[in-house]
Order: structure tokens, then C-alpha cells, then sequence
């Protein structure tokens, strides 16, 4: 039946207007939906804060709280959805433009009816009492920690990153506590207890940056460069503080400065302040004026190796970064996440290239990144650098080792590509056009493709949308002896069919001299023109400059040659692909592959590839190596290690390989030497160990000995440090000698206030799954997996993920694979993206426990 014209207009106009009140009226769900965001984005502006938080001393005690908003509305909705994840008794009054209403929350949202609002300007005052969930309490100190949407789990709010706002915060706290916050402190009012601090308003910020710290803290102060900076921290030895304080100052100041010149920007925000969280739960959070860092990534000793300054350095210049990328300029939504992260992670290795020299950075950035990307790639849970998100609390769920280390390869190739020059006239333009505001990653690529040659749009496809990593194969012919043809070709390893244009080296080893040659690859093969003719060689290393990605080619010729290989690159290149390829099935089984790595313990002398092929051992070990073949194979590796630490020259070196004698250990003879070190905190000569390192050492004795108990008593009265102090206490019950000490420990994390120091379960989960306890610990695996859904939803960012590798890192038997297949199995509509992280923490497992019965 053909319907009148008219009738056609009308149900058109009908259809248009109940999309528009759809658009303007999202249907009320839990979270923060990307409809309501939309909505919210269309109608609301000019957003102001003013928010004040009473903190008592007792970290049990309830937070009272007041809050104004001020904003504006294009548009009046049915009704206005604040975001506030608690429960009505957090209420006790709401004033919207002067009039007192009554608390209407549902659904994690307080809910104000359009009859109270105003087109234009609106002013709501709220008393509450403040969440708990991400102020992070502890006996002395507190850290508000909102990302990705916390901060409605604390107080009410538009708690989305393209509702950008300022801030103006006052905090009440006991008179020997300082603190520190986004904005500078304006002024401050003390009576007999208590002081109260009002800060500046802040800069304008998205609502996951909004941060304070409060506490009894140790405050210092220095001026570089006529730039003030502000430092809290809890550290008590006095020697980390000496040896540690300048340098954290001075990288700050030089990240800086490097990128104000690269950007062409000024610094963006109006102060610079950090504060060292012990335990922290990440690395570090990006808030502007309050930095939050890990206190034990920040101070360092004597007893510090080379890497662990780098990586300092290079975690302070990762958050630096974070002012220009993120904090300036903010994605509209968090399935841009990888955005600032990707960016973070570039910039701070431009600042470290430009400290450490070409050569060395180069090593870093293959080692630091590769290895973490391939063993998500790799998986059948592999997700793509850029994911779908309908809902913020699912937020947490996109971070992980796809969007801080394979993100940086994927940014360096497009450098690569379009050249450094064009590439930075892009981001300087990108900045400036959406500074203080949010942009996406098309509108970057739109930006990006005027400055480059080559189509940025198809290259996106596969490089950001696509999971996985190509296989790389050769086809190579001889005329007489002499190559008549080369051929490389490559082909996605799993999922979707495609072609990851980029570019490396292949080098090609004779016997007095070698030969590089540059490939681009754009299409699924290429002809290596250039080595027609060439002399057939010795053997090939493929990807020799470490600067392509996926699963190259390693000849066995090339892995008996490995240690011959003069360049520290090449010869870590050529690390990364023999152990990707031992998983995949390919070349050498992992024993073979652990004796080859254990020959190079005295041969190797660069640190970071000493540290990377003991890496590899260590999980050969403990993982892909049947428990017979371990503890036959236990004793010969002890001593190779202890004989390699005593003939290696550096300090450095030496603490890497008593490291790795420590986690191997299984020997009657090597328990009484790393007893009688940690007894008599006499270290081998050459190796320095401190206080943590001693703690350590009781710890694996504690997991590898029936008498673990007066092994951390003993160790508990050396601690001074009441941090590390209560941490030890936290992780002791987990060590126990006995099952049902253990036992109740792990029931008791099904109580989130015992999960709340989650770098602290993340560890005592590695202990009590250790592979000497997996027997009476494979029980504790199927509610492990029932508890994710409960970890992603309480727990912050990186907890899940943590929280399943700190589980099944290292377990091989068949009864822990029937426990995961079992639950995937009959949870058939689970959460995607937690499937996914459970895909990757248990592929070690599966490829393992294929290996050993086959």
C-alpha cells in the first residue's frame, strides 16, 4: 500500500522530533551512558565548581562536604541527570536556583525536574557527604584518584571529558597534615585543630583530572628555569631522599622545557606540583599542579640500577607530557583514551632519546614496548589500539599494553612515513586548534593526512582498528650462489584480513662484513630489489633495527650466531624473535630456547638485554618447563647464574643476575646461601641490596620454605618505614606456611575495603598462586574468575587486568585450563572486554599446557 505524501511528511516530522526529545531526554540508566554524554554536551556550558571537603584525622569518620555548580542550558530537558554513584543517605540538602527540593536519586544519578531550572544560567548548592570509593583514605593520608569516572563516586557531578570546568576547591584538614591540589593555594584558616586551605581556581579540566592529596606529608620546594614546583612525599631514608630529590626536580624541568620547544606551547596549566603516593596504584596520574607518582618509582639509592633511572626519567617525562596531551587537549570520549596515552608514551621517549643518545634509546624503545604489545597481540583476546564504548563504567576495561606500548610503535611508523618534520607541523596544529577543549581521533587524522603523502585513512584502518599483528615469511632463490630472488610477504597472524604498511631492516651477515637492507612494505609482499645478486649469505637477521611489528622469520643459523651480533639492537631484536617464535610453535622449544638464553649470562654485558633474556628464562622457567624438567634443570641454573653474577663487571649487571638467582632458586644448597644473605644482610660482592631488596629476599624465602612465619616477623622489626612496614603485614597471611591462613586470606578479598591497597592484593595474589603453592591454590581459580566483574567495577583502571595476571601468570596444568574453559564456557553473554583480559592473562596458560602434552 503506497501512503499519502502528507502522510509520509508527517510521520517523517514525527520520527525527527521523538529523536530530538530522545537526544535531549536519554533514558535513565546506571553509569554514564555515550547517549547521555551527547545530550548533555549539546545543552550544557560554562560549568564552574566550587567544592569543599571537611577531612577529619580518622579515615573512618564521614566526609562532609558542600558543593555549587554553575552552568549554563541551551536547552531545558524533561529533567537534568547528575551523576552521583552513591546512595541517597550521602544526601542531606539540594538548592536549585534558591529553591530547596528534595533528593531525587536513581540510578546513580540525582535527578532535578525541569520546572527548577532555567534557560540560561543555573545555580545548584549541594550538602552532602563525600564517597570514600577513590579518596584512597589511609591512617595519616588520602589521594582523590578519579579516573576514568570516579569522580561521581565522590560528589555530584557531569562526570564525562568533554564537559570541561573549573574548579575552585577549599579543604579542611588536622593542623599538621599539608596538602596539595590543581590549583594554587590562595589562602589558608587555622583554629585549634584544624586548617582550612582555599585554592585558586583551576585551569579548565575534565572531571577524572580534578585531584587532591591531603596528609602528613614532607613538603619541599624548589625553583628551575623561574618555574616554582612543589613536591609532597612520605619517604623516611634519608639517603633515597639525598640522592633522589634534585634529580626528580630536574627531569621535571627538562621535560619541560623540551616540550614547550617541540609543541611551540607554553606550559598550560598554572603550577607544577607532585606527590609521592606509596604503593600508588599506577605508575603515575596526570593531574595538572598534582602529579601523582609511585613513591618507589620516584626515590631511588645506591642500590639502583641504570634501567630503573631511566625509567624514571622516563615516567616523569611521560606525565609531563601528559600537560599538553590529555590535559590540554582532552579526547571527547574514552574510547579516545589511547590518545593521551599514545602521546604521553612518544613524547616522553623524545625526551629520553634526547638525554640517552640514538643507540641507547632506540634499545629502550624496542624493549619497553615490543615485548608488552605481542604478549596482548599475540592472544585471542586481542583488542584494537581503538575500541567501542557505550558506557563510561566500563571505561576501566580499555586500558592495558595495546594502548600504552603497541599505540608508541603504531605513532613512530606514522613518523616514520610522513617524516618528522610534517608529522610535528600536524601536532603543533592539532594542539592549538583544540586547546583547553576535546578532539577525537579523526579529527587528528584530518589534520595529520593534510601533511601527508601517503593515504592516513586506509593506514588507520588496520594499524588502530584492526587487532593482532602480521606473520612475516621469506621466499628466497639462488642462482649458482647468488640470490636471484627475495621475497617478504606477510599475512595477519588471526582475525581480519590486512596489510600493516611499515618499514624495517633486514640484514644479511657474511663472513668478513654484512649488508643492510631497508624494506618497505605497503602491500602483503614485496621484492627486495636491492638483493638481487647479492652473495648468499651466512645467515639473515630479520628486522635487525627492531622498528617493525609483527612475527618475523629467525633462521637457526642466525640464533647459533645470536651472541656474535656486535650491535646490542640487533642482538635484542633477535632475543624478541626467537621467544615469539618458541610460543608460536616455530623454531626452537622452550628448552632449547632456555639454553640458548643461558649461555648469553656472561656473554651478554648490555644491562637492558642482560635484563630481557633473564626475563625470558624466568618465565621458561617457571611457565613453559614442565615442574620435573624445573627442578631437574633447578640446580645447573643456580650455578650458571651465581657464576655468571661473580664474572660479569658491572654492578648493574650483577644485582640483574642475583634478581633472577633469587626467583629461580629451588636447591637445598641455594636456599641456605640466599637465607644466610638475607640473615646476614651481607650481599655477594659487587651487588648492593637495600632495605626493600632484604624484604624480598625474606619474601621468596618465606614462599619457598615451611617456615615463612619467623622468617617475615624477623624481617618485619628491621622495617622502619611504616608504609613498607604495613605493607609487609598486608601480604604476610598470603606467605603463611599454613593452608588455611592462606585460604582466609584469599576469601577475604571478596570484601572490597580488604581489595583497597590494590597494588598490595595484586602481589600477595603472585605469592599465593606462586607455581611451589599452585596445588592448593588452583581452588581459589574459579571464584577468582567470578570476582572480575565485581574487581572491574570497584577497582581502579589497571585492577582487573593486574588482578588476573597476578592469578594465572604462571599456572601450566590442564585443571587450571578446564577452569577457564569452564567458565567461558558457561558464561556465554560475558562482558566482551573482560573476556578479552581473560583471554589474555591465560594465554600463557593454554599455549603452555599445549606444549607439555604434546
Amino acid at each position: 500500500m503506497k501512503l499519502p505524501v502528507k502522510i509520509v511528511f508527517l510521520l517523517l516530522f514525527l520520527s525527527a522530533k521523538l529523536m530530538a526529545q530522545t537526544a535531549i531526554n536519554p533514558a535513565l540508566e546506571t553509569g554514564v551512558s555515550l547517549t547521555l554524554a551527547k545530550s548533555r554536551k549539546a545543552i550544557i556550558d560554562n560549568i564552574q565548581y566550587k567544592l569543599y571537603f571537611n577531612i577529619p584525622a580518622d579515615k573512618n569518620a564521614a566526609i562532609a562536604a558542600a558543593e555549587e555548580i554553575n552552568f549554563s542550558l541551551k536547552t531545558i530537558p524533561a529533567i537534568l541527570q547528575i551523576d552521583f554513584k552513591q546512595d541517597a543517605k550521602h544526601l542531606k540538602s539540594i538548592s536549585v536556583n534558591g529553591k530547596n527540593i528534595a533528593s531525587n536519586l536513581q540510578k546513580e544519578h540525582l535527578i532535578i525536574d525541569k520546572k527548577y531550572l532555567l534557560k540560561g544560567l543555573n545555580k545548584i548548592d549541594i550538602q552532602f557527604i563525600a564517597g570514600n570509593e577513590s579518596l584512597n583514605r589511609n591512617a595519616d593520608y588520602l589521594y582523590a584518584l578519579f579516573v576514568p569516572d570516579h569522580a561521581r563516586t565522590v560528589f555530584p557531578c557531569f562526570d564525562q571529558p568533554d564537559l570541561k570546568a573549573q574548579f575552585a576547591l577549599s579543604l579542611t584538614v588536622p593542623n599538621d597534615w599539608k596538602v596539595l591540589a590543581n590549583g594554587v593555594k590562595k589562602d589558608s584558616v587555622s583554629n585549634a585543630s584544624a586548617t582550612t586551605y582555599n585554592f585558586a581556581n583551576s585551569d579548565k579540566l575534565p572531571t577524572y583530572l580534578i585531584s587532591f592529596a591531603a596528609g602528613k606529608f614532607s613538603t619541599l620546594k624548589q625553583t628551575l628555569a623561574n618555574r616554582p614546583m612543589e613536591f609532597l612525599h612520605r619517604e623516611t631514608d634519608a639517603k633515597k631522599i639525598k640522592l633522589s630529590v634534585d634529580s626528580v626536580f630536574i627531569a621535571h624541568r627538562d621535560a619541560i622545557e623540551f616540550l614547550e620547544k617541540w609543541t611551540g606551547i607554553p606550559f598550560p596549566f598554572q603550577k607544577v606540583g607532585f606527590v609521592a603516593i606509596p604503593d600508588f596504584q599506577f605508575g603515575g596520574m596526570e593531574h595538572p599542579g598534582e602529579v601523582q607518582y609511585k613513591s618507589s618509582a620516584l626515590f631511588l639509592d645506591e642500590g639502583a640500577t641504570r634501567d630503573q633511572f631511566i625509567s624514571r626519567s622516563n615516567l616523569i617525562s611521560h606525565e609531563t607530557a601528559h600537560m599538553w596531551f590529555g590535559d590540554l587537549v582532552t579526547m571527547r570520549w574514552f574510547n579516545d583514551v589511547w590518545m593521551k596515552e599514545v602521546f604521553a608514551n612518544f613524547m616522553a621517549d623524545k625526551v629520553t632519546e634526547q638525554l640517552m643518545g640514538k643507540n641507547t634509546f632506540d634499545l629502550k624503545f624496542l624493549q619497553d614496548h615490543y615485548p608488552a604489545a605481542y604478549g596482548v597481540d599475540r592472544t585471542a583476546g586481542a583488542n584494537p589500539i581503538r575500541q567501542q564504548l557505550d558506557n563510561l563504567q566500563d571505561a576501566g576495561s580499555m586500558y592495558g599494553n595495546i594502548i600504552y606500548h603497541k599505540a608508541p610503535i603504531m605513532m613512530r611508523q606514522l613518523e616514520q612515513l610522513m617524516g618528522k618534520e610534517n608529522f610535528q607541523k600536524g601536532i603543533r596544529e592539532y594542539l592549538k586548534k583544540y586547546g583547553y577543549s576535546n578532539a577525537d581521533w579523526n579529527e587528528l587524522i584530518v589534520i595529520l593526512n593534510k601533511y601527508s603523502k601517503i593515504d592516513l585513512y586506509k593506514w588507520n584502518q588496520v594499524w588502530v582498528n584492526q587487532p593482532g599483528r602480521p606473520v612475516f615469511n621469506y621466499r628466497l632463490r639462488y642462482s649458482g650462489n647468488k640470490i636471484s630472488n627475495f621475497t617478504i610477504s606477510q599475512k595477519p597472524e588471526s582475525g581480519k584480513p590486512g596489510v600493516w604498511p611499515q618499514a624495517f631492516t633486514i640484514k644479511l651477515f657474511y663472513a668478513d662484513h654484512s649488508k643492510t637492507i631497508q624494506v618497505n612494505i605497503k602491500n602483503a609482499a614485496i621484492v627486495l630489489a636491492e638483493a638481487k645478486d647479492l652473495a648468499k649469505p651466512s645467515f639473515i637477521l630479520f628486522n635487525a633495527d627492531g622498528a617493525g611489528y609483527g612475527l618475523f622469520p629467525i633462521e637457526k643459523t642466525a640464533m647459533e650466531n645470536i651472541y656474535k651480533l656486535d650491535n646490542p639492537l640487533e642482538r635484542a631484536s633477535a632475543y624478541i624473535n626467537a621467544y615469539e617464535n618458541t610460543l608460536a610453535g616455530k623454531s626452537l622449544n622452550p628448552e632449547e630456547l632456555l639454553e640458548l638464553l643461558t649461555k648469553g649470562l656472561t656473554i651478554e654485558k648490555n644491562e637492558m638485554n642482560l635484563r630481557l633474556i633473564t626475563g625470558y628464562i624466568s618465565n621458561l622457567y617457571w611457565t613453559f618447563i614442565s615442574a620435573k624438567n624445573r627442578l631437574d634443570r633447578s640446580a645447573a641454573l643456580e650455578k650458571t647464574l651465581w657464576q655468571s653474577m661473580e664474572l660479569q663487571t658491572t654492578a648493574n649487571n650483577k644485582k640483574v643476575l642475583f634478581n633472577t638467582y633469587q626467583n629461580i632458586y629451588l636447591s637445598a644448597e641455594a636456599s641456605k646461601n640466599i637465607y644466610t644473605i638475607w640473615q646476614t644482610q651481607k650481599a655477594p660482592n659487587g651487588v648492593t641490596l637495600i632495605d626493600e631488596d632484604y624484604t624480598g629476599l625474606a619474601l621468596s624465602i618465606a614462599v619457598k620454605s615451611d617456615t615463612a612465619g619467623n622468617v617475615l616477623n624477623q624481617q618485619l622489626k628491621r622495617i622502619t618505614n611504616i608504609d613498607r612496614k604495613n605493607r609487609l603485614i598486608f601480604l604476610m597471611p598470603a606467605l603463611s606456611a599454613v593452608q588455611a591462613e592462606r585460604d582466609s586470606f584469599f576469601y577475604s578479598l571478596r570484601e572490597r575495603k580488604n581489595r583497597q591497597k590494590e597494588a598490595w592484593v595484586t602481589v600477595a595474589l603472585s605469592y599465593l598462586n606462586h607455581p611451589l603453592r599452585q596445588k592448593t591454590a588452583v581452588k581459589y581459580l574459579p571464584e577468582s574468575l567470578e570476582l572480575l566483574e565485581e574487581i572491574q567495577k570497584t577497582g581502579d583502571i589497571f585492577f582487573p587486568q593486574s588482578w588476573l595476571s597476578a592469578i594465572f601468570g604462571s599456572y601450566q596444568t590442564t585443571a587450571a585450563k578446564k577452569v577457564v574453559t569452564d567458565f567461558l564456557n558457561t558464561h556465554r553473554n560475558y562482558n566482551p572486554k573482560l573476556k578479552a583480559k581473560i583471554l589474555q592473562s591465560t594465554d600463557n596458560l593454554f599455549r603452555a599446557n599445549k606444549m607439555l602434552n604434546n
